[in-house]
């Protein structure tokens, strides 16, 4: 093994950290495992840092032996993985004892498949690390909960990444024997216009799957549901940005410019949109906060992939500037989605260990709960809502005004496209601000339930304290310092670029935050941060009037009965029910009523009341559940073939010897 560079020595060094993590955790030493998976994704972050601030980021490589690998960190992989670290280290490093035997082992697999896809450089080995990523998340969940249910959601979420892996199979075919990504961009332009169009779908359904691009997301809420918040920050920190970032690569970098690029770009640009939509649609009806966190991380991992879209429309239409610009938009959102998403998967780990369940419901959390709870579940809510000034309001900012770059196009088609995705991007921001108000209203700010009772303090362990305050600053603080380091992120864009434009340079104007230029729009996350508190001023004068005004208090009003607070607060299901109703045609929800009366007087007293509600899944009658039902017939046609016969298993064998000598006899690859 010869690192060449300082941070090449750190991501070796990372690199058997975990894997000595994953060894610990299998042979039962979760003492030496959980130390070692801690420690690695600190040298982690160092080693990120270290090539982020070196001359020449992309230089860093590691070669182990005669053994033809090549490790060479991608810049814009290092930005993703950055922020999404920080999570994952709170997740590994607090609560060491709450998790089984095997979780260490599965986050360490999927963190070596990230730092796989990082800086592999042949289709080969991003195989085999696109496997790790997604093993690795199985096995996390599988740790935490082993049952019937939660078997059967690992296996759907595996099945329908496995169509994802079978499609990148396919592409990394298709673009012949060579297989070093350096002559990906070459192979490709070779190919006609039906196989290389062919080719980008593959490269779209096999990452996109992992992003949970429609119809892959309804894989989301079943399988986040059955682990810990731990387990949902690192499956949508790291795990996202790097599916993310090769979608990213094989699109951008190796994709260049046929002339189908600009069809190409409608068809990811609406896909995003699309995606986004129905993402955030269910999310809003979710009453757990792992279900509904994850369909909000496949909707911001689709508001990402509409920006990648818009960057592929306005680099078909000769607009370099603008192309550059929508990558780094949708780097930067997803940069902030991880911090986010991180802090309030920690809460919503704090609200089950409080409540002793993860349901979204009038729980008095926030009440009883340490200051540090508040302040990230508050300022991470605040970024997902897309409210000035955390990351998520710069992000989609900045996609808004990419989107309304639509007139620099020529073609009906692609102006249309960008205006019907505003549309989308418009819709999705609506419904994800009322998302996070039913998140942080019903479940931290209201009133505690009359049937709890007066609940105990909420402790949290000093490092649970930490990683919630950290995570949950981050989000503001990497919006306010973009005006210093947001230029760095030129080493983010590849050279495949033409010609190169230096879009993030263009993005900053001394404190302001540009779209290219500051006569089309600018905002200033950091004179909001300077400016805003100055709105103290208004609850100060509110609380110096307060003696000098009479105040009349009068219970609420619940249609004029004479109620308790509680009974008339707002639950999760009576929040989100006026959407359920209007979007019945999306949702299709089905109401199921159980009547349990006495066994001597029935049907007069009853004794029990169960009201249930779900939302049908969009795709799954449609599409997976006939998949399944295809897969089952075709099984029990060929269930002959496992009669217990070792001769009849031998001659299976020799069948496919015969066939696989066959075809290395008579076939040639040109």
């Amino acid at each position: 093994m010869t690192p060449d560079s300082l941070s090449g020595f750190a991501f070796a060094l990372t690199a058997l950290l975990w894997l000595a993590a994953m060894l610990g955790d299998v042979f039962g030493a979760k003492r030496v495992a959980r130390w070692a998976i801690s420690l690695g994704t600190l040298v982690a972050i160092f080693a990120v840092l270290e090539g982020l601030i070196g001359q020449s980021p992309t230089s860093v490589s590691l070669t182990f032996g005669d053994w033809p690998w090549q490790f060479h960190p991608d810049a814009a992989g290092l930005w993703l993985l950055l922020p999404a670290l920080l999570p994952a280290f709170f997740a590994t490093a607090t609560g060491r004892t709450q998790h089984p035997r095997g979780w260490v082992a599965g986050v360490a697999l999927s963190l070596l498949g990230a730092l796989g896809i990082l800086g592999v450089q042949d289709g080969a080995n991003l195989l085999i690390a696109w496997e790790a990523l997604s093993l690795g998340g199985a096995i996390m969940l599988l740790a935490e909960r082993q049952t019937e249910s939660s078997g059967n959601d690992n296996l759907f979420m595996l099945a329908l990444l496995e169509v994802g892996s079978v499609a990148l199979l396919l592409a990394v075919i298709l673009l012949g024997k060579q297989l070093e990504f350096s002559s990906y961009a070459a192979q490709w332009q070779g190919l006609g216009t039906g196989l290389g169009f062919g080719v980008a779908v593959l490269w779209l359904i096999g990452f996109g799957a992992k992003l949970g691009l429609l119809p892959f997301y309804e894989w989301y809420p079943n399988a986040y549901g059955q682990g810990s918040g731990a387990t949902g920050a690192i499956m949508s920190g790291a795990i996202l940005n790097m599916a993310y970032f090769a979608l990213g690569r094989a699109l951008l970098d190796w994709l260049g410019t046929p002339p189908w690029l600009g069809s190409f770009g409608i068809v990811v640009l609406l896909l995003g949109a699309f995606t986004a939509i129905f993402a955030i649609l269910y999310a809003f009806q979710q009453n757990d906060w792992r279900r509904l966190l994850a369909f909000s991380s496949a909707e911001n991992a689709a508001v990402a992939v509409t920006a990648l879209g818009a960057a592929l429309i306005f680099r078909a239409g000769g607009q370099a500037e603008l192309a550059e610009l929508a990558w780094l938009v949708g780097l930067l959102h997803l940069m902030g989605h991880s911090l986010a998403k991180g802090s309030l998967f920690f809460a919503a780990d704090a609200v089950a260990r409080a409540t002793g369940s993860y349901h979204i419901r009038q729980s008095g959390v926030l009440r009883r709960a340490p200051f540090t709870l508040g302040i990230g579940v508050v300022f991470a809510g605040m970024s997902l809502a897309a409210l000035p000034p955390t990351a998520g309001f710069v992000s989609e900012w900045y996609l808004f005004q990419s989107l309304f770059h639509d007139f620099t196009l020529h073609g009906d088609g692609p102006r249309i496209a960008l205006a019907l995705a505003g549309a989308g991007m418009a819709l999705t921001a609506a419904i994800a601000l009322a998302t996070m108000v039913k998140v942080l209203g019903v479940g931290l700010l209201s009133k505690a339930d009359a049937r709890s009772g007066d609940a105990a303090q909420l402790t949290l362990s000093l490092g649970a304290r930490i990683a919630l305050l950290v995570t949950g600053l981050a989000v503001p603080a990497l919006a306010i310092s973009l005006v210093f380091w947001l230029p760095q992120l030129n080493y983010a864009i590849w050279q495949t670029f033409e010609p190169p434009a230096d879009a993030a340079s263009l993005m900053v104007r001394g404190w302001l935050l540009v779209p290219l230029s500051a006569d089309f729009a600018f905002i200033s996350p950091l004179k909001l941060m300077i400016v805003m508190p100055l709105l103290a001023l208004i609850p100060l004068a509110l609380i110096w009037l307060r003696p000098r005004i009479k105040v009349r208090r009068a219970p609420i009003w619940c249609g004029g009965e004479p109620v308790q607070s509680h009974s008339g607060a707002t639950t999760a299901l009576a929040f989100s029910n006026a959407m359920r109703v209007f979007y019945r045609f999306v949702y299709r929800p089905t109401n199921a009523i159980n009547r349990r009366f006495d066994a001597d007087s029935k049907p007069y007293f009853l004794k029990t009341l169960e009201f249930d509600y779900a939302q049908a899944p969009f795709f799954g009658p449609w599409l997976f559940q006939p998949a399944v039902r295809l897969v089952q017939a075709l099984t029990r046609r060929i269930l002959f073939l496992q009669n217990g016969l070792m001769n009849a298993y031998l001659a299976y064998i020799g069948i496919l010897l015969l066939l696989i000598f066959a075809f290395a006899l008579f076939w040639t690859p040109k």
